[in-house]
């Protein structure tokens, strides 16, 4: 009988190596099929049927759904499916292919794309977030099926979704499409503590509107980057007012009290102009607002839309053509799994015997696709990951070594998922 951490051991070179075929794929939104097929070639040598699920169009009219931020056409979910005659539980392994632009490469210690291995770390953009959970979960497939060729009691989907990282319509798509299960456990970055819930958010576009001109005549003109100050003020003021509101415990939520600020308002992006000598007709702001549980997104929206008519009320010009707001991505709301769940006291059981301790179970200011199984499906969900550091910034990582820690915990979990007991 093969032992389960030698065999995760052994195969752990072979996981590496796909981790830097995923990475070497840029799978920014709408650019996501590269990664997508080296996942669909894995999986399949696996045993798994594959599935490429094409995201309807109409997606963003699905009242759950975010703002879509590209066409769907050529873009697809890829599922992984692999079926047992013993008609046992089911499971839903959950992840995203798409990743972050890498802002300032020339920032970067390496090329983002270019994966590299520095001192136990494979730094690359996505290696983190969250390219790393994928192999982590593969290598715990591959590694039970060497031990125990029939450890599979049930049915099992792996299901690559797109736009995670935007809208979460992806994991939408694949849910209205039939791929569910008694549970879904997702491989987001989590540092190898079990993640029960997040946030509600929403994204929102600002644009406002200047007159444009020659520099030589710019008393003439209106620049609209002059707003961009007093709304990011206004903004900043929103932010400080929620959180202030949850430490006063007038709109406490309790599952969030260990997060000191759990309502962020971030500037993702402004852009205006494109010559020094000409005032820009426009500028536009992109913001993601997290927000309080009992503001649905509509009403968090109309909060953020009364912050910015404070700020411009003083500016005849903006009185009179006011900014206008539109949603531009996620419309997310909070969620937060039942830590007495079965979920996840098997993964806890699973974590505590590979680490000797218990996991933590945290909460986080922000969000996962976890909360589409739990909100829209009725199925409980959690999330569980390798460590990382710098997700989303420059010279983004994830530690080698929790990879493989995080597949033992994963490996002994689907064990008692379906049936079986721990070998370790």
């Amino acid at each position: 009988m093969h032992d389960l951490d030698g065999v995760l051991a052994a195969a752990a070179p072979r996981a590496f190596e796909v981790l830097e075929r995923l990475v070497a794929e840029p799978s920014t939104i709408g650019h996501e099929s590269g990664a997508q097929e080296v996942l669909a070639r894995e999986l399949a040598s696996a045993g798994f049927d594959i599935t490429r699920l094409e995201i309807p169009s109409e997606i963003g009219s699905d009242p759950s759904a975010g703002v879509p931020r590209a066409s769907y056409a050529g873009r697809y979910d890829l599922i992984g499916e692999r079926r047992s005659s013993a008609g046992g539980r089911t499971l839903v392994i959950n992840g995203h292919m798409d990743v972050v632009p890498a802002d300032d490469t020339s920032r970067w210690t390496n090329p983002p794309f270019e994966p590299t291995r520095v001192d136990g770390w494979l730094v690359g953009r996505g290696a983190g977030d969250m390219k790393g959970g994928f192999v982590a979960g593969l290598l715990a497939i591959w590694a039970l099926d060497e031990i125990d060729p029939s450890w599979l009691t049930g049915d099992l989907a792996f299901v690559s979704v797109i736009e995670e990282e935007a809208t979460g319509n992806g994991t939408l798509a694949a849910g209205r499409a039939g791929y569910l299960g008694d549970a879904a456990l997702l491989l987001e970055p989590t540092d190898l503590n079990v993640l029960l819930g997040g946030i509600s958010l929403i994204w929102v576009q600002i644009e406002i509107e200047g007159r444009a001109g020659h520099a030589e005549a710019a008393l003439d003109s209106v620049n609209p980057i002059s707003a961009v100050f007093p709304i990011i003020e206004a903004l900043e003021g929103l932010e400080r007012d929620m959180n202030e509101e949850h430490a006063d415990g007038a709109v406490r939520d309790e599952a969030f009290a260990a997060i000191e600020h759990p309502y962020n308002v971030n500037i993702g992006t402004v852009n205006a102009g494109d010559w020094a000598s000409s005032v820009p007709s426009v500028a536009r702001l992109e913001v993601r607002v997290g927000h309080p549980r009992h503001w649905s997104s509509e009403q968090a929206f109309e909060q953020v839309r009364a912050a910015v008519s404070t700020a411009t009320a003083q500016s005849e010009w903006l009185r009179d053509h006011p900014p206008v707001l539109t949603m531009s991505g996620y419309r997310a709301e909070r969620y937060l799994q039942d830590p007495q769940g079965e979920i996840v006291t098997t993964l806890a059981d699973a974590h505590n015997e590979v680490h000797g301790a218990p996991p933590e179970l945290v909460t986080i200011g922000s969000t996962t696709d976890a909360r589409f199984y739990l909100n829209q499906f009725g199925m409980p969900a959690v999330a569980y990951g390798p460590r990382t550091r710098n997700m989303h910034g420059t010279d983004e990582a994830v530690e080698l070594s929790s990879i493989v820690d995080c597949s033992r915990t994963i490996a002994r979990f689907l064990q008692r998922w379906y049936g079986g007991s721990a070998r370790s």
